[in-house]
């Protein structure tokens, strides 16, 4: 194998490792979003249960308002009839209390469903706050497990950048231009071997000169198709695939 096909395997090597590096650090802030969006969502419905809890006592409350008026009404309906000597009058404010009573027994009996919903939403607010419980600590576990994983892989990003340099040097300036500009467009499948008489990486067929001068190992040989640089090594197979 050609030195300099050796070199760019080790350059190629370490930049696989430093794409897959800083590949796994762009996952991270999703992975951080999507844990806290559903935390965050539970308390979400925590606190809209809550809300409807609050809703339903306020509106308990403004019917047992509601029910005390009525009840005054009652009573100064009844004092006027106590003070009354027609009985057209009596009759009416008769025929006004009665009314008083239908309505506040429509109002009993919203305050009863009012009840009825309360305990059902309680018993929401209970279970929504040991889903919201469980997510938040599940959450932040996850999170400083993110956290020390990111902080991981910027170290070992670091190191493996730190001598990137130096393994780039040890190439000569016309095989690292070609190899840097395949990179920024194949990625870091750049330096390919043959097999079965195609390229590692676009796997098109290669032509017989193509293959020749490849196993030959005198100069940097590259594919037609896609222009990625081509190496052989005795166990590879040159067999065409039927």
């Amino acid at each position: 194998m050609l030195d300099v096909i050796e070199r760019l395997l080790v350059l190629q090597d370490r930049d696989r490792k430093i794409l897959s590096t800083k590949d796994e650090l762009v996952r991270i802030d999703p992975e951080r979003r999507e844990l806290q969006s559903r935390a965050s969502g539970t308390q979400a419905r925590l606190e809209a249960a809550k809300l409807r809890g609050k809703q339903i006592e306020s509106d308990r409350k403004k019917l047992e308002l509601d029910v005390q008026a009525k009840k005054q009404q009652i009573e100064k309906y009844a004092l006027q009839q106590l003070q009354t000597k027609k009985n057209e009058e009596y009759r009416a404010l008769a025929n006004e209390i009665e009314n008083c009573n239908k309505v506040i027994t429509q109002i009993k009996d919203r305050k009863l469903e009012l009840m009825k919903q309360a305990e059902a939403v309680q018993k929401e607010v209970v279970a929504a706050q040991q889903v919201a419980a469980d997510a938040k600590k599940l959450a932040n576990g996850k999170l400083v497990e993110l956290d020390t994983r990111e902080k991981n892989l910027r170290s070992q990003l670091t190191d493996l950048e730190s001598n990137r340099a130096e393994l780039a040097s040890a190439v000569d300036d016309e095989a690292r231009a070609k190899y840097d500009r395949l990179l920024k467009s194949k990625g870091s499948n750049v330096v390919v071997g043959i097999s079965h008489h195609s390229c590692g990486g676009c796997h098109m067929k290669l032509n017989r000169g193509t293959v020749v001068a490849c196993q030959a190992q005198r100069e940097i040989t590259t594919c037609t198709n896609c222009g990625r640089i081509l190496y052989f090594t005795r166990d590879m197979d040159l067999a065409i695939a039927d």
